[in-house]
């Protein structure tokens, strides 16, 4: 009785629990680690806008005009991607599991686009990581959170591998789905402030 008074409380509070009944705080600590992540995110996006309002030109003088067309396509593919994600979550909350795996297949398929569409935009840059200050930050930035995608592409596939035991994940137990989804939506978010700083601004 106790126990499923625990439950009925955690579920009130949006906490996960455990088999056990006890409270389970790793979406809580997720979520302080996204926060932590954020600020440097956000020291890195102070620095380029301190850098920008100081500099008599910016970008320097001699800095190619940005291209603009793969960089947005490559946006598109990433933030639609999340979307994709999304449906995936939806269907093991149905205990669709064949459709878990589809759409975080087809998720991780578009993050992997999204790599190889920034890999092919450096390696056609015509500006270095020394060039000037505006290409040191460039490279820094985007470099930076293409790491964070790598991570990201990481978690879908540890998902898609565990999704094959089929009693892993249900309706009622799927922690790591949700996990591998917030951490891909904080992804898009933050590619999506730094186009516009980088690319737009």
């Amino acid at each position: 009785m106790q126990s499923q008074t625990l439950q009925e409380s955690s579920t009130v509070l949006g906490e996960h629990s455990t088999e056990h009944g006890h409270p389970d705080h790793r979406l809580f600590g997720l979520v302080l680690f996204l926060v932590a992540e954020s600020m440097i995110f956000l020291g890195l996006f102070a620095a380029f806008l301190l850098y920008r309002a100081t500099s008599p030109v910016w970008p320097p003088v001699g800095t190619p005009e940005r291209e603009l067309l793969l960089p947005g396509i490559n946006s598109l593919i990433l933030i639609s991607s999340s979307f994709v994600m999304h449906r995936g979550q939806v269907a093991i909350k149905k205990n669709d599991l064949p459709g878990l795996r589809f759409w975080f297949g087809l998720t991780a398929l578009m993050g992997a686009i999204f790599l190889a569409g920034q890999m092919y935009e450096y390696f056609h840059l015509t500006f270095g990581l020394k060039t000037n200050l505006f290409a040191s930050c460039f490279y820094v930035l985007t470099g930076f959170h293409g790491l964070h995608v790598t991570f990201g592409l990481f978690l879908i596939l540890m998902v898609l591998y565990r999704s094959l035991k089929s009693d892993h994940y249900s309706s009622q137990s799927h922690f790591g789905v949700e996990a591998a989804e917030l951490y891909w939506h904080f992804v898009d978010v933050v590619w999506i402030i730094l186009f516009g700083l980088v690319y737009l601004l």
